[in-house]
């Protein structure tokens, strides 16, 4: 359906014809050469010296206030900001005055995107502006921004819909200036994880999105059809199968930040396209890989924020080494008062029903574990903390424990409630994996969606030999949700899912 166009769309149609009729390029194809951002003259202007006599910026006009012969705007670029003051002879020095009784008097409106050249100075009401000697149109906009108010520092805000802030980042970020803060420090997490591993002589490296055997994870993946080869395709539910080629392929220690795709439920910590890094370290095991990321994590807090201790809603988490550990039978009992340790499927199965958890016949064993745990435990886990040591049959891909049966060395840190990161010292034994698949697929007989299926590549390049290994595996979102301090996931992707839209 075509947009019914409003009112103030009508305007500025007109305004813009109105601009061509004046030979006033609204879309012009040259470079408009910005030497400063508001914020540098706001943070660097001294009055005692000429700090800034030749300043050229871009950004948005608004909130024009003409007196007549001279008026005063603000404009905003990507970096806040800034008072401009603009008077009819400076911008039109000769006889012709179209640039300003009609370009900015007339058709300019709140939101075109503009050039300014001119020379910084303080007004008698003492703010820092820019006394404007050149203006030029760089693109008009067509539709009305939001209208925001702001009194006392407080902004108050015509966009907070979340829907239509998600749909629409693009004035999203425009008209909410913390909501651009929160992504720069998204930005701030990433770099600050990448200089950490590239400190530590780990190379990053990149891995098929599209393939052929989905695995690495318990998930539904996304599946599509490649024409030419004729062959049914999976989006990456994990990049962990890859990445752990390169090991037996001789790299010492490889990672990618990667994008993973899970046909799955949505809610505010879950999207279907989200952001992963993972790690893989030959020659180290999971007690080494834990201290590792309470370092890499520690560091990226402080990188952040200063400081160790981040805001997330009514909690302060503190992400400072060393984190408290459990084992996961110890977090059960902790939680529960009961000590599942030697506990058949049955008698498991009667404790979940008991504190409340829905079981049916598709459930194995480590799957009630994995159940009870998110049930009684995890919500109660605020704090960084490592959940160690799992059942054998909840862990496909993890090595079993050195000293205790029946369980692998792997590890999750929690944090809100909310598992963050997963590791294991991976398997590489490669006729015990293959009995781990073959268990798996039983699982997928009974009914297990979620199941890991059987990759016949990856066991044939774990018969050339892998080293011990450490691997890791961290949700970038959910990390930059407790970060960031935001409550929706939606809140730290630019794009996030959305249901179809009806745009009129």
């Amino acid at each position: 359906m075509e947009h019914k166009l409003s009112e103030q769309e009508i305007q500025r149609r007109e305004n813009l014809k109105h601009l061509v009729e004046k030979g006033i390029e609204a879309f012009p194809a040259e470079q408009w050469k910005v030497t400063n951002t508001a914020k540098e003259i706001l943070e660097n202007f001294k009055d005692e010296i000429n700090t800034f006599p030749d300043v050229t910026l871009a950004g948005r006009m608004l909130n024009s206030r003409i007196m007549g012969k001279a008026s005063f705007a603000d404009l905003i670029d990507s970096t806040g900001k800034i008072q401009v003051y603009i008077t009819r002879d400076d911008i039109c020095p000769g006889e012709d005055k179209t640039l300003y009784n009609d370009v900015f008097k007339k058709y300019l409106d709140n939101g075109d995107i503009v050039g300014i050249k001119g020379y910084v100075f303080r007004t008698k009401m003492g703010e820092i502006s820019i006394h404007v000697r050149e203006f030029k149109m760089l693109s008009k906009s067509l539709r009305p921004l939001p209208s925001v108010k702001e009194k006392d520092g407080v902004v108050y805000d015509a966009f907070s819909d979340p829907e239509q802030r998600y749909r629409q980042r693009y004035v999203d970020l425009l008209v909410n200036p913390h909501v651009k803060d929160n992504f720069l420090k998204r930005v701030k997490l990433i770099q600050s994880m990448r200089n950490f591993l590239n400190d530590k002589g780990y190379l990053e490296v990149e891995t098929p999105i599209l393939q052929p055997q989905y695995g690495g994870a318990a998930a539904r993946p996304f599946k599509t059809h490649h024409n030419t080869l004729d062959m049914t395709l999976y989006l990456r539910i994990a990049n962990e199968l890859y990445l752990k080629r390169l090991i037996v392929g001789g790299f010492d220690g490889v990672y990618e930040f990667a994008k993973d795709f899970r046909n799955e439920g949505m809610d505010r910590f879950h999207n279907p396209e989200f952001t992963m890094i993972e790690l893989y370290v030959a020659y180290k095991d999971y007690y080494w890989m834990m201290d590792l990321v309470e370092e890499m994590l520690e560091k990226a807090a402080m990188d952040i924020h200063g400081t160790t201790e981040v805001k997330f809603g009514e909690h302060t988490i503190n992400f400072q080494r060393p984190w408290k550990r459990y084992t996961m039978f110890e977090a059960i009992e902790h939680f529960t008062g009961t000590n599942i340790e030697g506990m058949g499927e049955g008698q498991l199965a009667e404790l979940a029903r008991s504190i409340g958890v829905h079981i049916d016949g598709t459930m194995g064993f480590g799957k009630i574990i994995d159940e009870i745990f998110g049930h009684a435990c995890e919500p109660k886990l605020i704090q960084p903390t490592f959940i160690t040591d799992y059942p054998v049959e909840m862990s496909p891909l993890a090595k079993k424990h050195r000293s205790k049966p029946g369980l692998v060395e792997r590890f999750e840190a929690i944090c809100v409630g909310k598992e963050i990161l997963n590791a294991y010292s991976e398997l590489n034994d490669p006729i015990e994996q293959r009995t781990r698949f073959e268990e798996q697929l039983k699982l997928g007989l009974r009914g297990d969606e979620e199941a890991m299926t059987l990759d016949e590549d990856f066991l044939r390049a774990l018969e050339y030999g892998m080293p011990p290994t450490a691997g890791l595996g961290i949700g970038i979102d959910r990390l930059a949700m407790i970060m960031i301090g935001a409550q929706s996931i939606q809140e730290v992707i630019f794009f996030p899912q959305m249901r179809a839209e009806n745009i009129d």
